[in-house]
């Protein structure tokens, strides 16, 4: 694949799990060379106390490729959501950009000219939960991240998806927020 892909975004929700496995990440993803290349290295060397940034590991010193920089949109303040995000799920975003590879969603050959930031949501309830399930956690995680690449590597939802379906889609929360539960 010869055409440069300059910035493309995604988001996917996968939940149905044991409690606070749900995944939600969303990613950009782009040329190094471009405006994620560019916001990459700013998060990296932008720090703020909360929201670590840090790249997607296999392990303590294997990075993953595309490089991939992982966010919180949660402030992390607890050691025990710390070792979680750090851990399990930092893993889990790494497994999902190689399974998004060996999917063809990102092409193989762009590996080490594309990056991808990731904003990735851990359920605060793991900070008062007795248990976790790492296991599940892991799995949830790992697809979320990979339909994330997936829906924004292929442009999806359309637009034309999108206009067709405007109104039969309401917003979770907001129809909460209708019900007074919220």
């Amino acid at each position: 694949m010869s055409d440069r892909i300059i910035l493309r975004a995604g988001e996917a929700l996968v939940a149905g799990g044991p409690p606070n496995t749900a995944s939600e990440p969303e990613v950009i993803i782009g040329e190094l060379d471009g405006p994620v290349g560019t916001a990459l290295a700013t998060l990296t060397g932008d720090q703020v106390v909360g929201h670590s940034r840090v790249f997607a590991l296999l392990n303590t010193d294997i990075m993953v490729r595309p490089v991939t920089l992982c966010v919180s949109k949660v402030s992390v303040t607890e050691n025990k959501y710390t070792s979680i995000l750090m851990g399990t799920v930092q893993y889990a975003i790494a497994n999902g950009v190689l399974d998004a590879v060996r999917a063809g969603y990102i092409p193989k050959e762009k590996a080490n000219d594309l990056g991808i930031i990731c904003s990735v949501w851990l359920s605060p309830g793991v900070i008062q939960a007795e248990s976790v399930d790492h296991k599940a956690l892991f799995d949830i995680q790992r697809r979320g991240m990979t339909e994330a690449i997936r829906k924004a590597m292929t442009n999806e939802p359309s637009i034309d998806w999108l206009l067709e379906n405007q109104d039969k889609i309401v917003h979770k929360y907001y129809q909460m927020g209708i019900d007074g539960k919220i």
